[in-house]
């Protein structure tokens, strides 16, 4: 194949893999062999991170530099690998921009970081950290690891995960769909949060807010034990609970306390100032 051709088909594979292939971009192709249960850590200040499960044994990284004020820095000890755009003198948002799609082995534990950019996580198996700051955070089709997300005020979504998760968010919003677990914990100051489920069996939600609104959906058959309070927020439930001891005094309607059906999950929403609202889901 003449060189032409072969520059040709790369830009082709970057078009419909989503990253944007411009003049003056640099085009980074790594691989790296690994073992069962690798671990992969990605520190990338500018620039969106995307990870999806791939091939066992192999780590495959496509990069996009957008200028040659920015280079990878990459390392491989054992079964770790670690890569970290590293910006140089001048390098800014723009400059330093970089775009990440990576393929790992589904049990990989992975660190990712990003202060702007989109940072999305599908379909994996291992333990996953990520960092953010402004930039969206996904995470999709994840099971059996320990979730762990912590951003400044991007957007945090997860979607049919299933672990022990903990979510700790300044400003960001928080919504989850089909979220189940041992644990789900999500503190938030100001953002929003949200959840869509089941509530699962025998897990314990715990969602915190200081000024942001809590809003839990969950079908008629969930099996669930109550606690919810906003100090100076209204709380407000579609479901009839049978009542139970509170260790708080409960006047008006600023806190509820109750059990559905066997009451095997334990749900406990509080908020200092947001209204939290338990709404049953309409089929």
């Amino acid at each position: 194949m003449s060189s032409g051709k072969c520059a040709a088909g790369i830009a082709a594979v970057l078009m419909l893999s989503g990253l944007a292939l411009a003049a003056d971009t640099i085009h980074k192709d790594l691989h790296f062999k690994v073992g069962k249960h690798p671990t992969v850590s990605i520190n990338n200040p500018y620039g969106p991170v995307v990870v999806k499960a791939g091939a066992a044994h192999e780590v495959a990284v496509i990069a996009l530099l957008h200028s040659d004020k920015v280079e990878l820095d990459q390392s491989k000890s054992h079964n770790r690998v670690d890569i970290t755009s590293h910006l140089l003198a001048g390098a800014d948002e723009k400059s330093g921009f970089v775009e990440y799609e990576v393929l790992v082995p589904a049990d990989t534990d992975l660190t990712l970081q990003s202060e702007t950019g989109r940072i999305h996580a599908e379909k994996l198996q291992g333990d996953l950290t990520v960092a953010g700051n402004n930039g969206p955070i996904e995470v999709t089709d994840c099971t059996d690891g320990h979730v762990h997300v912590r951003t400044l005020n991007g957007t945090v979504t997860l979607s049919n995960v299933h672990g022990h998760i903990e979510i700790m968010s300044v400003g960001g919003d928080v919504v989850m769909r089909g979220v189940t677990g041992t644990l789900v914990a999500v503190n938030s100051n100001s953002g929003r949060i949200e959840y869509e489920g089941d509530f699962g069996e025998e897990g314990d939600y715990a969602f915190t807010s200081h000024t942001g609104n809590i809003d839990a959906v969950a079908p008629a058959y969930a099996s669930i034990d109550v606690l919810a309070r906003s100090t100076n927020g209204s709380v407000q439930s579609d479901f009839s609970l049978e009542p139970k001891h509170a260790p708080f005094i409960i006047r008006g309607a600023n806190a509820i306390s109750g059990t559905l059906g066997k009451a095997a999950s334990s749900v406990n929403l509080f908020s200092f100032s947001g209204k939290i609202r338990l709404k049953k889901r309409q089929n």
